[in-house]
């Protein structure tokens, strides 16, 4: 059992920026000599491709709306990674947990965090500046940056501050959500009265021309009845 905790902090990692979680586990393992760390993971191949991507995420990641996209993307790239990272973990510590397990601990967490971290930008890309944006991304690159490195060392601490984290998010989107919800709802409303409001003036000012139905129909009344006097006032 002694890799779980690395694995669910791994996996929470993942769900906000699985290229760094790649990376510095690979330059752990390789240049720190963490030995919990696979091997696979410390291969120059795989720290080049982790590092480029890397790279495009952490520009793409603080542009509103972008982020988004790169969110909705990468909803299955990111569950996926934590339960590679997971499963690779566990075929590196035979006797702590199965391939099986740990991966699905790595997928399932990485999964939540990944939601967490897609609503709460939803919620952020509310915001018409894009300072809200980059620090955002900023608190984010740098949680991601902190747990790894702690849960390479103490890895049931950085778990137990992954946990905090994951319930925290939660809470957070949950409060977001509901607060956009109200505020879509009272707008809807608002609309709704203005239209009411506006179809009601039109109906008191009638067609156009500015004269009511009923004062045009007493209008040809009085007109008709002019008409015949005139027909019967030549007849005397």
């Amino acid at each position: 059992m002694g890799a779980v905790p690395l694995i669910f902090t791994s996996g929470w990692a993942s769900g906000i920026n699985a290229y760094a979680v790649v990376l510095l586990l690979g330059l752990f393992g390789r240049f720190g000599g963490a030995e919990t760390v696979p091997p696979v993971l410390e291969r120059t191949d795989v720290l080049i491709a982790a590092a480029a991507l890397f790279l495009c995420e952490a520009v793409l990641d603080k542009i509103p709306y972008v982020d988004s996209v790169w969110d909705v993307l990468h909803t299955f790239v990111r569950p996926i990674a934590g339960a590679t990272v997971g499963a690779l973990m566990a075929a590196h510590d035979p006797g702590s947990l199965g391939e099986v397990a740990a991966g699905a601990i790595g997928g399932t967490t990485a999964l939540l965090s990944h939601g967490v971290k897609a609503g709460l930008r939803m919620a952020v890309n509310t915001s018409p500046e894009p300072a809200t944006n980059i620090l955002v991304s900023l608190a984010e690159d740098l949680s991601v940056a902190g747990l790894v490195t702690l849960a390479v060392f103490h890895p049931w601490l950085a778990a137990s501050a992954a946990a905090v984290l994951l319930l925290l998010g939660v809470l957070l989107v949950w409060f977001a959500v509901s607060r956009i919800r109200r505020f879509w709802l009272r707008r809807k409303e608002r609309r709704q009265a203005k239209a009411r409001v506006r179809n009601q003036g039109e109906r008191n000012e009638g067609p156009r021309g500015g004269t009511s139905q009923p004062a045009r129909a007493g209008g040809e009344l009085r007109e008709a009845e002019g008409t015949r006097q005139q027909d019967r006032d030549p007849a005397q």
